[in-house]
């Protein structure tokens, strides 16, 4: 199996229904081109995974990709190492379809275009701890959220260790982790239906994690167990790890961060 330096990033770079009205309200048809610090987030997040060491090719999946590297983004269908491929109805059936594939080979690293604040540093962190399993997903403490950026405001999901936010950062690393495409589909399927497919691992785990009785690490150990294939949470010490950009006071955000790093 792959590993080390030879990380195939697939970058999202759809749109969901309701965020073209975030778009056209920045002047471009889709969220992903929504300008960054002078720059489009895709482009952005694109130039911060191809100076990571561990990332070999980058695959950027969207309904139609190639009318998104145009203009100021034209560089990107020059480059290399990035290729596209179209995406489907749904995030995990797209991903399950390229993962593996000749243009995604294992290992693979799932990253979001709107990561805007995304670092070498913070996916090289992320790659090293999910070394070992067949697929982990990133993730922030509220704590360490709120101690930098309190104005920000995050989903929370509780447990008996923690409060914890996701970093839009995930690893695949061997075919196992199909297992987890499979459970992601469940949920965007019907995201209301939680507790259902809680249910499905067992009335013990959705009962403990209805009265946050059990950690994070134990809550995602007993998936594991149930659906046959291991999965890891990698907490990142990085407050900004957890901010992506979905709504305008997110961009705002961002566009102060990216600020005072320039400064």
């Amino acid at each position: 199996m792959n590993s080390g330096d030879n990380w195939t990033a697939v970058l999202l770079a759809g749109q969901r229904p309701g965020e073209n009205v975030f778009a056209n309200s920045h002047g471009v048809p889709a969220k992903a081109l929504i300008p960054v610090g002078g720059e489009p987030m895709l482009g952005r997040v694109a130039r911060t995974l191809l100076a990571c060491p561990s990332v070999k090719r980058i695959l950027v999946l969207a309904q139609d990709p190639a009318s998104l590297l145009g203009g100021s983004l034209a560089w990107m269908a020059e480059e290399a190492r990035i290729d596209t491929a179209e995406a489907g109805d749904g995030i995990s059936t797209s991903i399950r379809k390229v993962a593996g594939s000749e243009t995604a080979r294992w290992p693979v690293l799932v990253v979001t275009a709107d990561h805007a604040l995304l670092t070498p540093d913070m996916v090289e962190l992320f790659l090293a701890g999910s070394a070992g399993a067949d697929a982990s997903f990133a993730t922030v403490e509220r704590k360490v959220v709120e101690a930098a950026y309190p104005e920000t405001k995050r989903t929370w999901i509780k447990f008996s260790d923690g409060h914890y936010t996701g970093a839009n950062l995930f690893a695949l690393t061997t075919p196992e982790a199909r297992k987890g495409l499979d459970i992601w589909a469940n949920v965007e399927q019907d995201r209301k239906k939680s507790l259902k497919l809680l249910m499905f691992f067992g009335p013990l785990l959705a009962l403990r994690a209805l009265t946050r009785t059990i950690s994070l690490g134990g809550a995602v150990n007993m998936i594991g167990k149930k659906a046959g294939f291991t999965i890891r949470p990698v907490k990142l010490p990085i407050a900004e790890a957890a901010i992506d950009v979905d709504k305008p006071a997110d961009l705002e955000l961002v566009e102060e961060i990216l600020s005072r790093r320039q400064a």
